[in-house]
């Protein structure tokens, strides 16, 4: 998938997203099967209807049909990140400091020193300072870890149930 193709897209969309306010979640292009799909994930605080979705939906193709970008025939989605919701952008990170969070870093590490290295963690978002992000182990280990940002390849909040 081309980066430029990518970055093309999300200037297309911000500004629409933008006036609806509304925050861009993530993008994504990708070929499933036979089929190419433009997947928009979208959020606001309290979260986003149906009709959010179908707003965006028809204000996109819109624009997409006039600028087209993509060359392939594809499918558009348009839908919320769901209750797993992925932490993106640094703000995220403080935005959803007090929910569960599961997240998995590029490599092994040993945050609190206790000599046991993994890639996965869960437990409590205390929040993002200084680049590294706190998190309070809601697993055995327990205690408060601080575990830079770069170092993650991915985060979500994880449901309660």
């Amino acid at each position: 998938m081309s980066t430029e193709l990518l970055a093309t897209l999300e200037a297309l969309v911000m500004p629409i997203l933008t006036e609806l306010g509304l925050e861009l979640v993530e993008l994504e292009f990708k070929r499933e099967g036979h089929s190419w799909f433009l997947r928009l994930f979208i959020d606001k605080p309290g979260g986003v209807t149906l009709d959010d979705c179908a707003e965006v939906s028809r204000e996109v193709s819109a624009i997409l049909e006039v600028d087209d970008p993509i060359e392939a025939p594809y499918r558009l989605e348009v839908s919320s990140p769901g209750i797993d919701r992925p932490l993106k952008k640094p703000a995220d990170y403080e935005r959803f400091a007090g929910q569960l969070v599961k997240l998995r870093t590029r490599s092994l590490l040993d945050p609190d020193g206790r000599g046991h290295q993994r890639k996965t963690f869960v437990g409590e978002l205390r929040g993002l300072d200084g680049g590294k992000v706190r998190l309070r182990q809601t697993d055995k280990r327990g205690g408060e870890i601080a575990i830079s940002l770069d170092e993650i390849d991915r985060a979500h909040l994880e449901p309660k149930f």
